[in-house]
């Protein structure tokens, strides 16, 4: 189980885009992430404090070496949770629902985002991906489920060698299993 300080450090807006950004591109100086993510230097170094606090990311030696730079890299690859893991704390419950909550914004708005640049032609050649299906299924079952699927996208991810000189681009997967009606 993740502790509540860890998901509420990464569902922070600016800060899930800081460590979704370490992930892709791995170690970065604090100026490149301000850059890149259209933020104040400042602001981000006080985001990556709060992201090491919770062991999301962790400052890394200056790779120019002359110490004037700060470099950061993703200490994990990845949180699993569920808000059902703070049933027995009424604050951490709060608290957990509010990160599923900024989750399922983010993730609607990437997939928006997705729909309305689709046609920018540096994603031709990318079809995107969507799927849905109903089913029957215990709480076991759906946790094997969670398990099976975790399981399939790190093989996955572990399957790809980005030192193999192909262009890529950021591909963003979530998917969604939960109790339901017709």
């Amino acid at each position: 189980m993740e502790d509540i300080s860890v998901i509420t450090a990464v569902h922070h807006p600016l800060r899930r885009r800081i460590y979704d950004y370490l992930l892709l591109y791995g170690t970065s100086k604090v100026t490149t992430l301000a850059r890149a993510l259209e933020s104040q230097v400042g602001s981000i170094s006080h985001h990556l404090r709060m992201l090491e606090r919770a062991g999301v990311v962790e400052r890394v030696p200056d790779h120019d070496g002359d110490g004037r730079t700060s470099w950061w890299r993703a200490e994990r690859r990845g949180l699993s949770w569920s808000t059902d893991d703070f049933a027995d704390s009424p604050a951490d419950a709060l608290l957990a629902r509010e990160a599923q909550r900024q989750g399922i914004r983010l993730q609607l708005e990437r997939l928006q985002r997705w729909h309305r640049n689709r046609a920018d032609p540096a994603y031709a050649d990318y079809d995107g991906y969507s799927s849905d299906t109903t089913a029957w299924a215990t709480p076991e079952e759906l946790n094997d489920l969670s398990d099976r699927l975790q399981s399939a996208v790190r093989e996955w991810q572990a399957s790809i060698d980005t030192d193999d000189g192909r262009d890529r681009t950021p591909v963003f997967l979530f998917t969604h299993a939960f109790p339901s009606v017709p």
